[in-house]
């Protein structure tokens, strides 16, 4: 059934394609029928970050923005959902076109631009959902806010975000905000983290719950790059991380209708270069939860970044190539390998 909805949703423009889906779900749901897309829930509990995941299959961040879908893409059978990222004023993003499929590789080029509602609309839509899973809350900064003062936009949304996430994740690896990737590294990123640890201990205290703090990084970096941003991840006591966000690199669709338009790739070209930072994260982070993200589109694929570091998946393009379908496959597949 997913195949016919495809075909058709593929004859838009993706980002109209995007929207139409999302009501249709919204549709499904309203009438109990969102359940019967992706199966019933996968029951295979894992604790990690003090929280307990249903299963260890969750959406990935961009896809639900503004958290106006949460309802109906839990209950698909995801374990967890992060809506966002949001930014704590709303902003159009960039001009459009800014969404591309490249099929031949299962991908996907997007430079949206942090479009979104902003906080205050997320936080709302969160508190109206009744999705039992885990709900992750990523955060970004205004296109407007020098990258020197980016830490205020991430402490604004965070002290919205505490009270309603599971988790809060630190966006800091989308490559269309422009200097946003510079957070990364050095002495930016321990700033940034520092501050950030700092203000959720102190939202933590304030609350009587711990939400833990993930970052996601990105895939363009070396084994040496990896390794000083694990150090700091290390040292400013962040409870996880995840990898990877999309990559700026061609190489596996040079010459592809889109290859040329700028922006993050996705889908199956990043699914080794994040296996590959997932490994050397594993590497330098022996006990800390990865979440693995990206090029997931099978069972097996979902078992492969287990097996080079991840302890918890995300789906994204894989989800938007096979359809809900892809969930509980998942969910199984890594049910099945944990015996």
């Amino acid at each position: 059934m997913y195949a016919l909805a495809r075909s058709i949703l593929f004859r838009l423009d993706a980002e109209t394609a995007h929207g139409y889906a999302l009501s249709a779900l919204d549709l499904a749901h309203r009438l109990k029928l969102a359940a019967r897309l992706g199966g019933a829930r996968v029951d295979d509990p894992v604790e990690l970050m003090g929280l307990r995941f249903p299963n260890r299959v969750g959406l990935a961040a961009g896809l639900d923005k503004n958290a106006d879908h949460l309802d109906a893409l839990g209950a698909l059978g995801f374990g967890f959902v992060e809506v966002g990222t949001v930014t704590p004023r709303p902003q159009e993003g960039n001009p459009k076109p800014r969404l591309f499929r490249l099929p031949e590789q299962a991908a996907i080029i997007n430079r949206m631009g942090f479009n979104n509602a902003g906080i205050d609309h997320l936080v709302a839509q969160v508190k109206k959902s009744r999705f039992d899973g885990v709900i992750g809350i990523n955060i970004g900064k205004n296109l407007t806010t020098p990258v020197e003062q980016a830490v205020d936009d991430y402490l604004v949304c965070l002290e919205k975000a505490h009270a309603h996430a599971h988790y809060v994740t630190v966006n800091i690896s989308s490559p269309n905000t422009p200097g946003l990737r510079n957070l990364q590294f050095g002495e930016h990123l321990d700033a940034l983290l520092g501050t950030l640890r700092e203000a959720g201990s102190r939202l933590d205290q304030q609350a009587g719950r711990r939400v833990p703090l993930a970052v996601k990084i990105a895939p363009d970096m070396t084994p040496e790059e990896v390794g000083m941003v694990a150090a700091s991840i290390s040292a400013n006591g962040i409870d996880a991380v995840i990898a990877t966000n999309t990559t700026v690199s061609r190489d596996a669709v040079a010459g592809l209708a889109h290859a040329d338009e700028q922006g993050g790739l996705s889908g199956r070209p990043v699914f080794e270069p994040s296996n590959a930072v997932i490994r050397e994260l594993r590497r330098h982070l022996p006990e800390m939860p990865i979440v693995g993200v990206g090029g997931i589109d099978s069972g097996e694929a979902a078992m492969a970044k287990v097996a080079s570091g991840a302890d918890l998946v995300q789906l994204y393009s894989g989800f938007i190539y096979r359809g809900p379908a892809l969930v509980g496959e998942c969910a199984k597949a890594l049910k099945t390998a944990r015996g």
